[in-house]
């Protein structure tokens, strides 16, 4: 059996081994079916396995690596020729615990150039990442990610209200992370074992949306074919989180109020209530007040849901954050491919640190995700970010969204016309659109109305505009 002495034999044996055990990594050597043929001192204090249970047997049975199914570094190297670098793994120990390390690997030739096996180079990450989690720890609450103090009061306020049972209204922007604050007030409440049941309210007609939350029985309406029951009811003794509550009709919240005053619901078709134990969470990017004062949405219903309310800012407001959302985001990427996290060179920092994200961390994710596709190696640059990113129209953005500059100097497409735009779903474009929300403060159902389209079409291509 070949090993890594093969090609070392201008060193007596005794001097190879003390090299060979005295680097600090793990380095193991292998055939060509992965068999191992070495074992250093190093991998055998990191995987607690002797060298002796080691040698003979193949890697994958050894190590137990998160990518020996499926990616493995090695194997790559052995099938293209081409060595790897610092890859993040998960292996088992011999006690089954899991250990980070970053593997390394390269072909191993014999004195003719033909291919004799591998070599793996591996490096504990234990210590690094205890200190990252410890540093990471003050940074994120429940997969929330902030140091900002905006963040931080907002970390310290979940857990107080978590363990009441009064209605709680999350306001902010599209994007900034409200159904991940409702989940993690769900996970602190004593209603954290029952379900946490989301409804987004934008994207569903009044009828819908009817026969979603109450249920309906069979027969109630056309293709109602059998008895369903409704998300109130999913979510008894949990949690009953309304996404863009603001988008919802005046008639349907008479039933929505009912329903939250009453505890009690109508199933459609039905003739009798039940009754319904949920806790209450809402959230809009919508000002609620300001649909009062115009009589677009009901005051006693406000008054319902908005007992604790709580302010998510726009990630503009909060740019020492950005730097670790940029962090956790790519470190999701690279895990789920199982490859190095990329580095960002200076010029791409600062273009994502500058930049106001319409879009907000859904935005920025995005961002990321598409420059992470498009990197062919482990550095992003400002060239793999997209076009309206680095060089983004010069405008100037408000908590509801961007404002141009016709918009300032007083141009509305409502009101300066005399008349409503109409625009088809395929013909309305994505300048027409902001301008149009920006003209009317991104209230959905005034662009709507101003577009002559309907609040669900305007979801959808909003949605497909990366504006939600």
């Amino acid at each position: 059996m070949h090993n890594i002495q093969n090609d070392m034999r201008s060193y007596p044996d005794a001097l190879f081994h003390l090299i060979f055990d005295s680097i600090n990594d793990g380095v193991f050597t292998v055939d060509e079916n992965f068999r191992i043929t070495s074992f250093n001192a190093a991998a055998e204090r990191i995987t607690g396995i002797p060298h002796r249970n080691a040698i003979g047997r193949k890697c994958y049975d050894v190590l137990k690596a998160s990518i020996c199914q499926r990616g493995c570094a090695l194997r790559k190297t052995l099938d293209s020729g081409r060595p790897m670098r610092d890859v993040r793994v998960d292996i088992l120990n011999s006690r089954m615990d899991p250990v980070p390390i970053a593997v390394s690997t390269a072909v191993l030739k014999d004195r003719n150039g033909q291919m004799m096996g591998g070599v793996e180079i591996f490096r504990d990450l234990s210590d690094v990442e205890r200190l990252r989690n410890q540093l990471r720890n003050k940074r994120t609450f429940r997969d929330i990610i902030g140091a900002s103090s905006v963040m931080q009061e907002i970390f310290s306020l979940i857990p107080k209200i978590a363990g009441s049972e009064s209605s709680i209204l999350i306001r902010g922007p599209s994007g900034t992370g409200k159904e991940i604050v409702a989940h993690a007030i769900h996970d602190l409440s004593p209603r954290r074992k029952k379900a946490f049941i989301r409804v987004n309210c934008g994207a569903l007609p009044d009828t819908l949306l009817e026969s979603e939350l109450f249920g309906y029985f069979k027969g109630a309406f056309t293709g109602a074919l059998k008895d369903k029951p409704g998300l109130f009811q999913q979510a008894d003794g949990g949690t009953l989180f309304l996404d863009e509550v603001g988008d919802v009709s005046a008639a349907f919240q008479v039933k929505l109020l009912r329903a939250l005053e009453e505890g009690e619901i109508q199933a459609v078709g039905g003739t009798s209530t039940s009754k319904v134990d949920v806790r209450l969470i809402t959230a809009t990017n919508q000002d609620l007040e300001d649909l009062v004062s115009r009589g677009l949405f009901r005051d006693d219903l406000y008054y319902r849901i908005n007992v604790i309310p709580l302010d998510l800012p726009p990630l503009r407001d909060r740019r020492e954050d950005i730097p670790l959302l940029i962090t956790h985001f790519l470190r999701i990427l690279s895990d789920n491919a199982g490859s190095r996290q990329p580095e960002l060179t200076p010029d791409a920092m600062r273009i994502l640190y500058d930049y106001d994200y319409p879009g907000n961390i859904r935005e920025l994710r995005n961002i990321l995700e598409r420059a992470f596709v498009l990197c062919p190696g482990n550095t992003i640059d400002v060239h793999h970010f997209p076009s309206e990113v680095t060089a983004p129209v010069s405008v100037s953005k408000s908590a509801h969204g961007i404002i141009n500059d016709s918009a300032a100097a007083g141009s509305n497409p409502r009101t300066d016309t005399g008349t409503e735009n109409e625009y088809s779903k395929d013909d309305l474009d994505y300048d027409t659109l902001v301008r149009t929300l920006n003209s009317n403060g991104w209230r959905r159902s005034h662009t709507a109305e101003a577009l002559g389209i309907s609040r669900t079409t305007l979801w959808r291509r909003m949605k497909e505009m990366n504006l939600l």
